[in-house]
């Protein structure tokens, strides 16, 4: 039974990476990463600093799709709609 849940624990985890990956190659793709990194501050903050920031607030992914969107703040981004949500969703979730 312990091997059992083991096996769902390891499997659950494998499945979590490989979405923060593919999150963070999206990211990439985007042109995100050339100023910011996930742990550490480069040009921009670590995106677990920005998630920090807004952590309990409840506008927190409004407020920076329309930073984003409108380049105030921050320079103009690639994505657009709901490929800036999801984005914004994951750098939330850091």
């Amino acid at each position: 039974m312990k091997t059992i849940v083991m096996a769902a624990v390891v499997a659950v985890g494998l499945l979590a990476a490989g979405a923060a990956s593919a999150q963070e190659d999206k990211a990439k793709a985007a042109g995100c990463l050339n100023c910011h990194a996930v742990d550490t501050k480069k040009m921009g903050p670590a995106f677990k600093d920005v998630a920090a920031k807004y952590k309990g607030n409840a506008d927190a992914a409004a407020t920076l799709e329309t930073k984003l969107s409108t380049a105030k703040g921050h320079p103009q981004v690639k994505p657009t709609g709901d490929e800036l949500k999801a984005l914004i969703k994951w750098v939330l979730s850091v």
